[in-house]
């Protein structure tokens, strides 16, 4: 099962858009407090099925990426497939509503 990994403005190519599964990035900031709030929901989404990749992005660490994502608000958690976001998820959601949003790329 995975674990959450954290990419960089550098390295989101090489780990999230060509990536062969999908990749759930979540977009994320420190001092966000819904952010802290869902980190370990996305651990154990993460813990608990391997389909679907789930990395981490810290927005004041990775401006350009954020920019180019157009990240307004966050949390933002974007699922990419075959370097395209198939699916956006704005804000912190309980666990059952996360896993009914991504039930396409975990189920």
């Amino acid at each position: 099962m995975g674990t959450i990994q954290h990419v960089t403005d550098a390295d989101f190519e090489e780990k999230v858009l060509k990536s062969e599964k999908p990749v759930l990035v979540d977009f994320w900031a420190e001092w966000c407090r819904p952010c802290q709030m869902i980190a370990p929901v996305l651990e154990e989404i993460a813990n608990s099925q391997d389909k679907l990749e789930i990395v981490k992005l810290n927005i004041d660490e990775n401006p350009a990426t954020a920019a180019s994502n157009r990240v307004t608000s966050i949390p933002a958690l974007h699922v990419y497939s075959g370097g395209e976001v198939v699916k956006q998820i704005i804000g912190a959601k309980p666990k059952q509503l996360l896993l009914n949003e991504l039930a396409d790329y975990v189920g």
